[in-house]
């Protein structure tokens, strides 16, 4: 039975566990037990049960209050307390039914398929009511009744660093990060478990991971829930998140930024003046005018950047001669890289290709310079791959991406994962 996240409203919480008795006569304990009831028991329970069906407030309340004197037996109470549970969602009473979940609990006759809901159920109330001990022990025995529940371990995890927050609030920073990092743990194995049951991971689950990592600096073990994000959820907003996770998580690399913001235009992530000046002035460095000049088109085309802004005119400016010159000098730069000895000029040439979006021209320069050898192959497989896939040639791209080792495998794997969502 899977709960609430804790995250969820307190009322639909405490309203929320989805426990919808049989009828009286129908009720069973484990192993087939028929409800072991007085004849004063049943009568009571039965008039409850009726009124339960209706929606007469009055004739429920008389119902519950003829019934709770009379209900002495752990199958009356846990009885009882079904029938109150069920008027309580009903009527969306968080307060009744609160009651009628601790009566469950301690009726001792929750079965073992109810009680991990109705234990989490306890958690989130003593959670909104700040006692967070007492939520994580509850949720912690509710996980261990059934540690398969994705959803339980999920919201043990979000406990965890609700606790976590507190301690460091509390200047209990060496504990805080222990409570984090276990939350952590969590939030990865209730995501393996949603997949391996071949449900969707919650788009939530993979932000919350992040969030937590990003926060307590434990991001590079854990791009591999970035990619998920984006594998699962592939919005221009979670690209921009997961890159830039990805880029927090990376050791500082100009080349290697480059690359990240590539994929974050191809993704539509580029989001604001920020980010579109900052990538043409990486490009403008890396002498790469002919990108550098579609990046700043592209900015002022979407309204990111606006071309009278007094910077943007001075980069244009600046960037227009040095771009004519580059493309002038594409059919030159090919001949020559294509003749040369070692890959360098067969992989700068490749690049410039790549800025003026002419794909095909650069992949197969790429080719020649991993041919050619004196290249860091990870970065041209990294860049080949990017090429055959902006030119539409799937397979390729793949194979190339594929190649990707070292540091560079975790980007190779973003550009897999946006093939993976492109049309045939």
């Amino acid at each position: 039975m899977k709960v609430s996240t804790i995250a969820r409203a307190a009322m639909r919480v405490a309203c929320g566990v989805a426990i919808l008795p049989a009828t009286l006569a129908m009720a069973q304990q484990p192993a087939g037990h028929t409800l072991d009831l007085t004849r004063e028991e049943r009568t009571a329970l039965q008039a409850l049960e009726a009124a339960a069906r209706g929606s007469d407030r009055a004739a429920q309340d008389a119902a519950l209050a003829a019934a709770r004197p009379v209900a002495q037996s752990a199958d009356a109470r846990h009885a009882l307390a079904h029938y109150q549970l069920e008027i309580a969602q009903a009527r969306q009473d968080a307060a009744l039914g609160a009651a009628a979940v601790d009566a469950l609990v301690s009726s001792g006759n929750a079965t073992s398929e109810e009680l991990p809901s109705l234990l989490a159920s306890q958690a989130t109330r003593a959670f909104f009511e700040g006692e967070h001990p007492r939520a994580e022990r509850l949720l912690a025995q509710a996980v261990e009744l059934q540690p398969n529940n994705a959803v339980l371990i999920a919201d043990y995890a979000q406990i965890k660093s609700q606790i976590g927050s507190a301690l460091i609030r509390g200047g209990r920073r060496p504990e805080a990060q222990a409570q984090f990092q276990e939350s952590l743990v969590l939030l990865n194995r209730a995501i393996q478990l949603q997949q391996a049951s071949g449900q969707a991971v919650p788009e939530s689950w993979y932000k919350r991971s992040m969030a937590i990592a990003f926060d307590h600096g434990m991001t590079p073990q854990n791009v591999a829930l970035a990619r998920g994000l984006v594998a699962s959820y592939p919005t221009p907003v979670n690209w921009r998140d997961a890159l830039h996770f990805y880029r927090q998580a990376s050791q500082p690399d100009p080349a290697l930024d480059l690359d990240i913001r590539r994929l974050l235009r191809a993704t539509q992530a580029l989001s604001g003046e920020r980010d579109y000046l900052e990538f043409a002035e990486g490009l403008r460095e890396a002498e790469l005018a002919g990108e550098e000049k579609a990046v700043l088109e592209e900015g002022v085309a979407r309204g990111m950047l606006s071309a009278t802004e007094p910077v943007v005119r001075q980069m244009t400016t600046a960037n227009n001669r040095r771009a004519t010159s580059e493309r002038n000098g594409l059919a030159r730069a090919r001949t020559q890289a294509l003749a040369a000895a070692t890959g360098a000029a067969a992989r700068a040439a490749a690049d410039s290709h790549f800025g003026f979006g002419q794909y095909a021209e650069a992949a197969e320069l790429y080719r020649a310079a991993l041919q050619k050898g004196g290249e860091d192959p990870n970065l041209v497989n990294t860049r080949l791959g990017a090429a055959l896939a902006l030119a539409g040639q799937r397979a390729e791209a793949e194979a190339a991406l594929r190649a990707v080792t070292g540091p560079r495998a975790d980007l190779a794997a973003f550009w897999l994962a946006w093939l993976a969502r492109r049309p045939a």
